[in-house]
């Protein structure tokens, strides 16, 4: 007599295993365990290979002496989208999986039909989306006017992992995209579209095949109110790289890689939305700095640092008496606290009474993080240049942070932020005093290092 198959049941949020059926999953979910059969003449030690088998391939073979086993140099194509290829470091790897996630709208299809129609001139490429038609995809890449070679750009709207496989090794793709991983199924899971176990399954699968074939391969991933990856955080580990589009109040977007096995994630991309797709600006100083030649008022310029990059950007304040009993504080892309902070350091230490509006502005749309401190100069110089009606020379660059005692405390990376400085032209920088170094000298400007904020405003005023 046949033995009967073993059931199981399996969590569609987790994927957890139980051999009988209860209420709660230990993931805190009701009601989700469904029932399981394994496949006949499928022994216990084999399903348990296939569910724990390495992302990048097959497993096994026992272990091998390091001298044993050969070596290759990953090989890296230029995208010629340079900002993407700088996140990259120098370009995407052959057989490289990666994942970019983004708010909705941030840019993550427009990014990728634009590398696909690039890469699609030198391989075999296939774009799978599971969540448009073809005929928008389509609609969008002549909208664009993107260059691509028709006769080696596929078009996919397919769910089933199984079957992208199918159409990867038919036509010998070399370069993919999957949009998105949360919408796509693989038979080897239970569960619904996007659960964890599903979400897992599916980006396994596909790094298996990628890596034994040398398929390069981008996938997009959707994000929850957080703002992280929706889905388990295992997705994370079986990529090789996690690259995440922010979206400022404009048309700014900075892509930064949160992970990169084959490059740094210190550096930082920035892109451009308009009506031509994403654009890389190569140098982004340009666009956070209105261009204005006429000196007014409440201008002021620093230098930030987004990851191992330098931009230089205009802070802007205006002052106005007050119609209310109150005054009002607004700042677009700064952090509201640490405007209020900023001013109470200026009535404590330099006596100055502000009833006035003030209102407060970073030129070209770009977040400034709570963590960037070296703009408390240039917020304190903006205001008082506003309320006191004096003008700080565009070809001046001020940065350092300020403490609640009044001092000017050092910042990170003084040397290559002056030095960014001097290349746009600016024949005056303030720094704090901790931060000077002989090698800031013969650069083409004048290094004014100073310890107090009465000493930077007896220097500007």
């Amino acid at each position: 007599m046949a033995k009967a198959a073993k059931v199981e049941f399996v969590c569609t949020e987790c994927g957890m295993n139980y051999q009988r059926w209860q209420g709660q999953c230990r993931c805190g979910a009701w009601n989700t365990l469904a029932e399981f059969k394994p496949s006949a003449g499928h022994s216990k030690k084999a399903s348990i290979r296939a569910n724990v088998g390495g992302y990048a391939g097959g497993v096994g073979g026992g272990s091998k002496k390091i001298n044993d086993i050969a070596t290759s140099e990953a090989e890296k194509q230029l995208t010629e989208i340079g900002e993407l290829d700088r996140v990259l470091s120098g370009g995407v790897t052959t057989g490289s999986v990666n994942i970019i996630s983004g708010d909705p709208g941030a840019g993550k299809t427009t990014l990728l039909s634009d590398l696909v129609a690039r890469m699609s001139q030198r391989m075999p490429s296939l774009y799978c989306t599971a969540e448009e038609s073809l005929s928008q995809f389509k609609n969008r890449v002549n909208r664009l006017k993107l260059n691509y070679n028709p006769d080696e750009l596929y078009l996919l709207s397919e769910t089933s992992v199984e079957t992208i496989i199918e159409e990867l090794e038919k036509n010998k793709i070399k370069f993919a995209v999957i949009d998105s991983i949360q919408a796509v199924v693989t038979d080897t899971a239970n569960g619904s579209p996007g659960s964890p176990s599903q979400v897992k399954s599916a980006a396994q699968a596909l790094t298996q095949y990628c890596k034994q074939n040398d398929v390069t391969m981008f996938i997009i991933a959707h994000v929850n109110k957080n703002n992280e990856i929706a889905g388990p955080q295992t997705l994370v580990h079986i990529v090789d790289a996690l690259l995440h589009i922010d979206t400022n109040d404009g048309q700014i977007r900075t892509l930064r890689a949160n992970k990169n096995r084959f490059g740094d994630i210190d550096t930082v991309g920035i892109f451009k939305m308009c009506e031509r797709g994403m654009l890389s600006v190569d140098n982004p100083s340009e666009i956070f700095l209105s261009g204005s030649t006429t000196d007014s008022p409440g201008s002021t310029i620093t230098c930030i640092r987004k990851g191992n990059r330098n931009l230089l950007l205009e802070i802007q304040c205006l002052t106005t008496e007050t119609e209310a009993e109150f005054p009002q504080r607004v700042c677009v892309g700064l952090n509201m606290n640490r405007i209020k902070m900023l001013t109470g350091i200026l009535r404590k230490h330099t006596k100055t009474k502000i009833f006035h509006d003030t209102f407060f502005n970073i030129v070209g749309g770009l977040r400034i993080d709570e963590t960037e401190t070296c703009i408390d100069l240039a917020l304190v110089t903006a205001l008082l240049s506003s309320l006191n009606e004096f003008v700080v020379p565009r070809t001046t660059c001020i940065m350092g942070e300020l403490s609640l005692n009044g001092d000017v405390r050092p910042i990170d990376s003084g040397v290559p932020r002056v030095k960014e400085a001097a290349q746009h032209g600016f024949t005056e920088i303030y720094i704090p005093f901790r931060n000077y170094h002989k090698s800031m000298e013969g650069l083409g400007a004048k290094i004014t290092p100073v310890q107090t904020v009465h000493e930077l405003l007896s220097l500007i005023n």
